[in-house]
């Protein structure tokens, strides 16, 4: 019941989220509020639905049947502690250069981390996902709540480049022809990583933060 009540969350999420960001809905919302008025609107629904869903699977962690425990090997944990630097580093470069696709879109600029992905933001949320799966005692609630960060990223994404495909003419096709959907499957990614000295340092920086101070934040 409680794993349910995750994905139920998780679908009032995702549905809010890309459709009042849909062509039709968005337009309709913008002339009647304004791209300010419409961006607050858009943040709040977005927080009253993922604040609950948070709040939720904390409240219920480790319910259901058991499924798997795999952050006792330590490759899995270095390969955590690695990862994280990279969704951290990733999320650094997208708040300080904000991607052509998103709602507030930045510059359509093939530069740092996208050279590596067309959606750092997003696909940061997908990996972060994917890594607690990989070394948290997995129950039912887990897998309802870690997997619905990649399944979220992939259909965000996916939902970001047919909008702006359909709206943001001959500059973001031009963008979106140059860079890559998933990390590190183009030419450009170790590029990126070299022009991403700033967000990389940050990211350690976050992740070793958050390792330290993981058991009080998170339990």
């Amino acid at each position: 019941m409680s794993a349910a009540m995750i994905v139920a969350w998780w679908l009032a999420f995702t549905v809010t989220h890309m459709g009042l960001s849909s062509v039709r809905v968005r337009g309709r919302l913008v002339a009647t509020l304004g791209e300010r008025g419409f961006l607050g609107v858009y943040s709040l629904v977005a927080f009253a639905t993922f604040v609950p869903l948070v709040g939720f699977y904390f409240s219920h962690k480790h319910e259901g049947p058991f499924l798997w425990y795999l952050g006792a090997l330590p490759v899995v944990r270095w390969l955590m502690y690695a990862g994280m630097v990279l969704v951290l580093s990733l999320i650094v470069a997208a708040l300080l250069r904000p991607s052509p696709a998103a709602i507030a879109p930045g510059k359509a600029e093939v530069a740092g981390a996208y050279h590596i992905t067309r959606h750092p933001m997003f696909m940061a949320v997908g990996l972060y996902g994917l890594l607690h799966l990989l070394v948290a005692r997995v129950n039912a609630t887990e897998l309802a709540f870690f997997a619905g960060f990649p399944l979220f990223a992939w259909l965000g994404c996916r939902h970001q480049d047919r909008r702006k495909l359909a709206t943001a003419g001959e500059t973001f096709a031009r963008f979106h022809a140059a860079t890559v959907f998933l990390p590190f499957t183009g030419p450009g990614a170790l590029q990126g990583l070299r022009e991403m000295r700033l967000p990389l340092a940050l990211g350690a920086g976050l992740a070793i933060g958050l390792r330290l101070f993981h058991a009080r934040l998170f339990g």
